[in-house]
């Protein structure tokens, strides 16, 4: 594969991540780096220990002076919609970091740009990246069958401190899309419509929520319940979850490390079905969390092929954050639709 230009856009923590990743990678040559912050970029570059690059605020100059192969949004969620739509009318693909909107609204005006521009665009859904993630999703196909029931617990006593403490929907809008789109590639569903609550216990350090429950209604009849905390101190669960899912044939866990079983019917007719404990091996040779991302995004540029988080799909999992905001908002059942014309 020939080398393939980059300009990543945004350089707070995250960007030097994206910067490490892309300067770690053989095909990618790191040709700009952009931030609204006064030499941000330059110093950003300069950790890295990276010359030769453009570096500044404007976005319009980088990509005309450079011209990318393409572009790594690592901006803030307000941003994402703007630097996308300019890299795609520029005719740049782009791989930006998740969330992919601050609204449904941004989110399908991005889609639509995609569309007109003819390039793609993927956001990086991280976490999908995980061989762990991988193996429970063939442990299921293999041994339980189509869904009827999926169940994920997410507890954990986060002390980021910093603007998490103080935003609205804490644990919906800034982690929850992440499990969520887990139960979309291991359910093969998606939502169509969710009841949620959220709710903040009396010790908790934040502001807004921090805990939400909710139900998804998923196609195919399945139910996804979701239940989680950012305040749960003690016994915490893995980042990934701990995961429950039920099928025809018999349930599979996951602890959210590295116990991945499944108890398959094999004989029915007692008070109990008897099972038999099965289990799944994991790839080890899956590139994990963004260097998965990159790795997906570079090949689908190469072969064309469709990759995670392609923005058509991971709208939907954008849209069970926006819709268990709004029904947590509301106190109703909320419909969840993405489908039709962007």
């Amino acid at each position: 594969m020939a080398q393939r230009r980059a300009l990543i856009v945004g350089a707070g923590g995250m960007g030097r991540s994206w910067g490490r990743n892309l300067k770690e990678h053989p095909d990618v040559e790191i040709a700009g780096w952009v931030d609204i912050r006064p030499d941000a970029a330059a110093q950003a570059a300069e950790e890295l220990q990276l010359s030769g690059l453009h570096t500044g605020p404007d976005l319009n100059k980088a990509l005309a002076e450079t011209r990318p192969d393409f572009v790594v949004d690592v901006t803030v969620p307000e941003a994402h919609h703007d630097v996308t739509l300019t890299a795609l009318a520029a005719g740049v693909p782009v791989l930006g970091e998740k969330p992919m909107a601050s609204s449904m609204q941004e989110a399908r005006e991005m889609v639509a740009a995609s569309e007109k521009a003819g390039k793609l665009y993927m956001v990086s859904q991280s976490r999908r990246y995980d061989g762990r993630l991988h193996a429970y999703r063939k442990l299921i196909e293999q041994h339980v069958g189509p869904l009827g029931i999926l169940k994920s617990d997410f507890y954990l006593g986060a002390h980021f401190g910093g603007f998490r403490d103080e935003m609205a929907h804490v644990l919906i809008l800034d982690m929850a899309i992440h499990t969520f789109d887990a139960a979309r590639y291991l359910s093969g569903a998606d939502a169509v419509a969710v009841y949620c609550e959220e709710f903040n216990p009396a010790w908790s350090w934040y502001r807004g929520d921090a805990c939400a429950t909710a139900l998804f209604e998923m196609t195919g009849g399945l139910r996804y319940l979701y239940s989680g905390s950012w305040c749960a101190e003690g016994r915490m669960t893995s980042w990934e979850s701990e995961w429950r899912a039920v099928g025809p044939r018999g349930t599979a866990t996951w602890d959210g490390h590295d116990q991945i079983v499944a108890d398959e019917v094999v004989e029915t007719g007692g008070f109990h079905s008897k099972t038999e404990r099965r289990t799944s091996v994991v790839d080890p040779s899956v590139p994990g969390g963004i260097a998965g991302s990159l790795r997906d995004f570079l090949n689908a540029l190469q072969t064309g092929r469709t990759p995670m988080g392609e923005c058509h799909d991971n709208i939907k999992s954008l849209a069970m954050v926006f819709g268990a905001i709004e029904s947590a908002t509301t106190g109703r059942r909320v419909p969840i639709s993405v489908t039709g014309s962007f």
